[in-house]
């Protein structure tokens, strides 16, 4: 199941919930009972490589990762 993060309009706070996809936009119950309303946000997330850099382009050819075809290194005929 898919984590979905959640903010409250009223104070800016932030909940991450595992719920079904058919459940995502379903109403939040807030969890300190205080009647706030929670929507559903755009998560955003980066990962760092060994360099300390972030993105998908981060590592080069070459660099012992896959083939951008999908296959492990050395086994396309690309190189």
């Amino acid at each position: 199941m898919p984590i979905y993060e959640y903010v409250c309009e009223k104070d800016g706070e932030r909940l991450e919930l595992i719920r079904p996809i058919a459940q995502a936009d379903s109403p939040v119950e807030d969890p300190k009972g205080l009647g706030r309303t929670f929507v559903r946000v755009q998560s955003t997330f980066a990962a760092k490589g060994a360099n300390g850099s972030a993105g998908a382009g981060s590592m080069g050819a070459g660099s012992g990762g896959c083939c951008p075809c999908g296959k492990g290194a050395g086994a396309c005929s690309r190189n």
